[in-house]
């Protein structure tokens, strides 16, 4: 492992961008995962008002607390106008899961300091 990648996947406070109660969707099992694994996750999606058993939040802005990482699992055309809430909020790491990756969002977060890694959070910790 990356000593970017273990970095991130120490730090506690992950928001989901795209999560979901469909379990069948990545959006649903990355945000279980990270509970499970006793991160403390902040899924986003206007959609629903919790998503397993945590509270759901409409956007970034809505979450008082620090985050340290937001986990991407959107489509990358919706990826790059999330971004900017990244970057308004100061967040420093975003995960970008298969799926939700492009150049354009890649390079819109290294232009603004904020580091990347692409991978499978689900994978790396079931």
């Amino acid at each position: 492992m990356n000593n970017l990648k273990s970095k991130i996947m120490n730090m506690k406070n992950w928001a989901v961008l795209g999560a979901t109660k469909d379990k069948d969707r990545f959006g649903y099992k990355v945000v279980n995962i990270l509970n499970k694994n006793n991160y403390n996750v902040y899924p986003i999606t206007p959609k629903y008002e919790k998503i397993d058993g945590l509270k759901a939040y409409d956007s970034l802005d809505e979450i008082n607390d620090d985050i340290d990482v937001v986990n991407f699992v959107v489509n990358p055309n919706l990826g790059i106008k999330l971004i900017d809430e990244v970057i308004e909020k100061n967040i420093n790491y975003i995960w970008l899961q298969p799926g939700s990756r492009s150049e354009e969002l890649k390079k819109k977060a290294a232009n603004n300091s904020i580091k990347y890694i692409e991978d499978c959070i689900y994978e790396s910790l079931k």
